[in-house]
């Protein structure tokens, strides 16, 4: 990995960096909720885009219940990682999403690293997340971050203690 991964909450600064990103490296569907709008990057689609971000932009304590942050690697934006409050007090759910390039080079890890510390800052005491198991690239990085991971079928959920010490990298 080349420069040092930071993360910086997302806001109309970074917003328009970021769709960029996805629309060169990603499928719209691996980085925001299905909409009804023409496949691809049709300009619906990027609206949804933004509006899907900018729903979140109140933060924890916002109606989404939602912090979204860029994650800036080597001084450029290459994808998003989240947090969302769940029900049970002093846990959060996350997902991320990289470009392309930015894969395979501890991004994932270095970002969910920052998050982790972000979400404890915030008085959280877990970080939890949902995957498959097929998505080999996203259970590394959670079992990387010290995550239990727990299989069943093709599902597998991770469970983030904060209060334990992450597996030195």
């Amino acid at each position: 990995m080349t420069g040092a991964v930071r993360l910086e909450p997302v806001d109309e600064r970074n917003l328009e960096p970021l769709l960029s990103v996805a629309v060169a490296e990603a499928e719209p569907e691996d980085v925001m909720p299905p909409v009804d709008a023409p496949a691809g990057w049709s300009a619906a689609r990027r609206d949804a885009f933004r509006g899907y971000h900018r729903a979140s932009f109140a933060g924890l304590d916002g109606p989404t219940r939602t912090r979204m942050f860029a994650i800036v690697a080597g001084g450029e934006v290459v994808g998003m990682v989240r947090m969302r409050r769940c029900d049970e007090p002093g846990v959060v759910e996350t997902g991320m999403w990289l470009g392309r390039s930015a894969r395979g080079r501890g991004i994932g890890v270095a970002a969910l690293r920052e998050l982790m510390d972000a979400a404890a800052a915030a008085g959280m005491h877990a970080v939890v997340a949902d995957t498959t198991r097929d998505n080999v690239g996203a259970v590394e990085v959670l079992r990387r971050c010290g995550a239990k991971l727990f299989v069943d079928g093709d599902r597998v959920r991770a469970e983030i203690s904060l209060d334990a010490t992450p597996p030195a990298l």
